[in-house]
């Protein structure tokens, strides 16, 4: 579930007026200072189930809450609160971690460490990229869907190295919403009363 949080974020880092996949990986960072605080509705659909939620973004900041899990994360700290074990871990993401969290790394990554072309469009209105890693990895392809009026991304298609795969779907962009500091820090009251919290910072 972490994977699809930092692939949610990367997400929001494409949002652009860019014509070609390189352009769009190197306009994501500005475009995304522009949107201020931003918030999408997601679901997420695949081999291993179906998730829905929220993500709202404030630079290097983020929130997401579904129904199995809430992930915080204020730049430094992070706090993951899974449904499954009942508990929060509070975690120091490493350097590899905040490549994929951090949406101005994430766009870096896409452009040093992956090989992109301009995709035949599968859903309507939209410009598709289609994304290969130049290594190894647990990804073996991507798929990029952007709105071709709003530049939002409006679906992600993950192809993974194990044969699993899956679909992400973002709706209902907001930009320059409300986020005081506190919304990307852990709060109590979002978790069961008596939730255990484990550091394992």
């Amino acid at each position: 579930m972490r994977r699809i949080a930092f692939i949610l974020l990367s997400l929001f880092a494409l949002a652009t007026v860019a014509q070609t996949p390189q352009e769009m990986i190197n306009r994501a960072v500005n475009t995304l200072k522009q949107s201020g605080n931003v918030m999408a509705n997601y679901s997420v659909k695949g081999s291993q189930g179906r998730s829905a939620g929220t993500i709202i973004m404030s630079g290097t900041k983020y929130r997401i809450v579904s129904g199995d899990m809430k992930c915080w994360f204020d730049g430094k700290t992070m706090w993951t609160y899974s449904k499954m074990t009942d508990e929060v871990n509070i975690t120091t993401p490493t350097a590899a971690d905040l490549q994929m969290s951090n949406p101005y790394a994430a766009a870096q990554d896409f452009k040093s460490n992956y090989n992109m072309w301009k995709a035949a469009g599968q859903l309507p209105g939209t410009y598709a990229i289609m994304l290969s890693p130049k290594k190894k990895s647990q990804i073996s392809k991507l798929y990029l869907y952007i709105d071709s009026k709003s530049y939002l991304v409006r679906n992600l298609h993950v192809k993974m190295s194990d044969g699993n795969a899956f679909t992400i779907t973002l709706t209902n962009y907001k930009k320059g919403v409300s986020a005081p500091a506190s919304t990307f820090t852990f709060d109590k009251s979002m978790v069961p009363s008596g939730t255990e919290v484990v550091d394992l910072r």
